[in-house]
């Protein structure tokens, strides 16, 4: 694969990821986990931060970006004037993830964790992962 980004670009996309997790007050580990990238050194993500490193440019890390960015906007737009809400979202039991916590599934469950709190947490992308099914469905019934 290609590299999608420029380094400059790649380094910038980093910090503002870095800074969303930031705001989730993570530890150092559970950052580098959500970001695919657990087998670095979490005394290494200062460098991300201050994007002295950029993240690896994979399929993976940049699906877990999309999905901490849209997670970050879904969470900032239903709770546009409170961090600390969206930080107790993140960490209160949900009936949807059978009593556990949006942050617990996605560290348990990786890219699909990242999927399944996007899905709840974001409408829009709730339902276009809903019409690409139906899509899918449709096209095989079809066949």
């Amino acid at each position: 694969m290609g590299s999608k980004y420029s380094k400059e670009e790649m380094l910038e996309i980093t910090g503002k990821v870095v800074n969303y997790l930031d705001q989730w007050q993570l530890s150092p580990n559970d950052a580098m986990n959500i970001l695919g990238i657990g087998d670095v050194k979490p005394r290494h993500l200062p460098k991300y931060r201050k994007m002295e490193t950029a993240l690896p440019q994979t399929d993976e890390v940049f699906s877990r970006i999309d999905h901490v960015v849209g997670i970050a906007d879904a969470l900032r737009t239903t709770y546009p004037f409170s961090d600390k809400m969206r930080i107790m979202w993140l960490r209160k039991p949900h009936r949807r993830f059978r009593k556990n916590t949006p942050l617990s599934v996605i560290l348990q469950e990786g890219v699909n964790g990242l999927m399944r709190v996007r899905v709840e947490v974001d409408c829009a992308y709730g339902w276009a992962i809903g019409d690409a099914m139906n899509a899918a469905a449709q096209a095989a019934a079809k066949s």
